[in-house]
């Protein structure tokens, strides 16, 4: 494999040209520089324990272009670690076949069902250390962010998310599961959001307790997300 194969198999994030440069003098000189006009790739996550919805976005300019988008329906039957692994393996899988550039999470919402809060804050972590693991740039959004974003109204519900995402990205058919859609939302707001300070990085310090959402707000979001813990 010559070094130009070499550099281009290593996907989007680190795609080089490699060719030689033949000065005047007869010397040849070896000159690396990045390939232009490469897409951004950005891969959203939903999280949760019953379906995981993920997609892929793809931002090149003022383009948006989906180039996945679906979700993962876990075996509810299973053991919750069986089903946290096929989230590991199915975000590993992920990362390896589009190679993104950015990693954009939907954040946990906060409540006192301490139970539904672990189930969901588990499956959302591990997809988050699968990233980690691979080296790309973590970005969590508050599902409220995320809905004002795409529609302007932080108290959008699901089928007005999917209406604005198809007249934003032009998706031809709905997907099975709104988790799916949530997901591409995630992505979308990232984009709208990049080099803005309100997001929430992956800087390893702890929430504030004392801003957690309260009970009715989560008992609230776990009945309009049924699909997201079990």
């Amino acid at each position: 494999m010559d070094q130009l194969s070499q550099a281009k198999s290593k996907g989007p994030r680190n795609q080089l040209l490699n060719f030689l440069l033949i000065l005047p003098s007869g010397i040849a000189v070896n000159i690396t520089a990045p390939l232009q006009n490469q897409p951004k790739i950005i891969l959203g996550i939903d999280p949760g324990t019953v379906i995981m919805g993920y997609s892929v976005l793809a931002v090149s300019g003022a383009q948006l272009t989906v180039v996945e988008l679906d979700a993962l329906k876990l075996p509810v039957k299973e053991d919750s670690y069986v089903r946290l692994q096929l989230i590991h393996q199915k975000v590993t899988e992920l990362l390896q076949l589009h190679k993104p550039h950015t990693f954009a999470i939907e954040a946990p919402f906060f409540g006192k069902n301490v139970q539904s809060m672990l189930k969901l804050g588990r499956a959302q972590g591990v997809a988050i250390a699968a990233a980690i693991s691979s080296g790309i740039p973590v970005t969590e959004y508050s599902p409220k962010r995320v809905k004002q974003a795409i529609t302007g109204n932080g108290n959008a519900d699901k089928e007005q998310v999917w209406q604005m995402l198809h007249r934003i990205v032009h998706i031809g058919e709905q997907p099975k599961y709104f988790d799916a859609t949530d997901a591409l939302a995630v992505a979308i707001c990232h984009h709208f959001s990049d080099g803005l300070p309100q997001a929430t990085k992956s800087t390893g310090r702890a929430r504030n307790p004392r801003k957690a959402k309260s009970a009715s707000d989560w008992d609230r979001f776990l009945a309009a997300n049924p699909g997201r813990m079990g």
